[in-house]
């Protein structure tokens, strides 16, 4: 049934009168009356019929005219009349199932019924009442048809656009059930985990001014928690604005961005706090990470950063971690494989982009990561390397129209300089 459908869709309007056409063809050829062959005029007139429909076949008003005409003419001078008989009956039907107004449709009936009246002109009464009898052949089931095919795709029509609408209603809904979500989301950082935050950062001010007499290296961890709880609270800040006014960040929340030439600092500034928790970190950073794109750059630090996290909460301080970031063929390779302990985890799967040591049930960093590598087409893998662990991923790059930008080395190593602070994300 589909193709039958399709057969009488407004856009194929020329095919079906094509197929029309080599139907009248063959009956003139195969199927006229007793045998006979078709006279000159009955060529002339079935071609001129022919000819009309493929020419008018998208002005069907003019194409009704046409075959009337020829109709008309076929019972004055033929005896079989059957070709300019469909041919204005099927007129009937195209201007029935396109949008014509009533009052069009009504009076192309009422034109075919007064040519077909025609043929009973000056015969006995029986006859002309069978006549009157044949309209309904000739006139009434075209018409029926039309009415029948219009009303099915003013059905289909209307379920379309049901569908859209309630499609739409549909996400409507969702985003505003996202936006109550990330308003409570927002409302609960800015007003508990921003508190609580700010507090501790103000403490430990306040600490690094009343306790003068302090060891350096106590100094120098009163220093690092207040940076970092004070870049925390940036990043608290600008999180609750993203959650609020999600439209004023272009894109996801996940693809917050970084300039391409603050990238490598930014990674050097990681590797230098990884180094500050215990852990030897060895870089192998490659200088057209300088180059990628803002939202590529701001995954990889990101990765850094939570994977040298993980490494120094889990693998312990005697640990190596070996960095590597690598833009080869247009991607990003980038790895993070450390020395510590090898063992699973219990109730932590192997292979699924987990990193070592992270406890079962615990923590969402590295759920956050898959995320982030997912967002931007990638995916994350994990699992045992010798006597450690490895995680990595390779990201599809965007070379920034900038061009490289050089990458200074960290101190014993190739990355960034180790005074260089992180930037804030934009």
């Amino acid at each position: 049934m589909r193709w039958l459908g399709r057969l009488f869709n407004t856009r194929d309007t020329l095919v079906r009168l094509t197929l029309l056409d080599l139907a009248g063809v063959g009956y003139l050829v195969f199927c006229t009356q007793a045998g006979r062959t078709p006279t000159v005029t009955q060529w002339i007139l079935a071609v001129g019929a022919f000819a009309a429909a493929l020419l008018l076949h998208r002005r069907p008003v003019a194409n009704m005219v046409v075959q009337a005409a020829l109709l008309a003419a076929a019972i004055a001078l033929l005896d079989d009349i059957m070709i300019n008989q469909v041919g204005a009956s099927w007129a009937l039907i195209e201007i029935t199932i396109g949008a014509y107004r009533a009052r069009t449709i009504w009076l192309a009936a009422g034109l075919l019924a007064v040519v077909d009246l025609t043929n009973t002109i000056g015969d006995p009464a029986d006859r002309v009442a069978a006549g009157v009898v044949g309209l309904a052949l000739e006139v009434g089931i075209p018409l029926l048809l039309g009415l029948v095919i219009r009303a099915n795709w003013n059905l289909a029509r209307q379920a379309q656009e049901r569908a859209v609408a309630e499609q739409r209603q549909h996400e409507s809904e969702s985003r505003a059930a996202r936006a109550d979500e990330r308003s409570a989301i927002a409302r609960e950082l800015h007003d508990v985990v921003a508190h609580h935050v700010a507090s501790m950062v103000l403490r430990v001010g306040v600490a690094r001014h009343v306790l003068t007499d302090l060891d350096p290296r106590v100094g120098e961890v009163f220093d690092d928690v207040h940076g970092t709880g004070t870049a925390a609270l940036g990043e608290l800040r600008r999180l609750v604005a993203v959650l609020r006014d999600p439209e004023g960040v272009r894109g996801d929340a996940a693809l917050t961005a970084i300039e391409p030439s603050a990238l490598p600092a930014a990674i050097g500034a990681a590797i230098d706090r990884a180094r500050q928790a215990g852990i030897t970190v060895e870089a192998d950073l490659d200088p057209a990470i300088g180059s990628l794109d803002a939202v590529r750059g701001m995954a990889v630090l990101r990765l850094t950063q939570e994977a040298l996290t993980n490494v120094a909460k889990h693998a312990g301080t005697s640990a190596v971690a070996h960095l590597v970031v690598a833009v080869r063929d247009g991607v990003v390779h980038w790895e993070v494989a450390d020395t510590g302990r090898g063992g699973v985890p219990a109730g932590v799967p192997t292979g699924g982009g987990l990193l070592a040591g992270v406890p079962s049930g615990g923590g969402h960093g590295i759920t956050g990561m898959r995320e982030r590598v997912e967002v931007l087409g990638g995916r994350l893998e994990a699992g045992p390397s010798g006597t450690g662990w490895r995680v990595r991923t390779a990201l599809p790059a965007v070379v920034a129209a900038s061009g490289r930008a050089p990458v200074r080395s960290v101190p014993g190593e190739r990355g960034a300089p180790a005074d260089s602070p992180a930037p804030e994300p934009a």
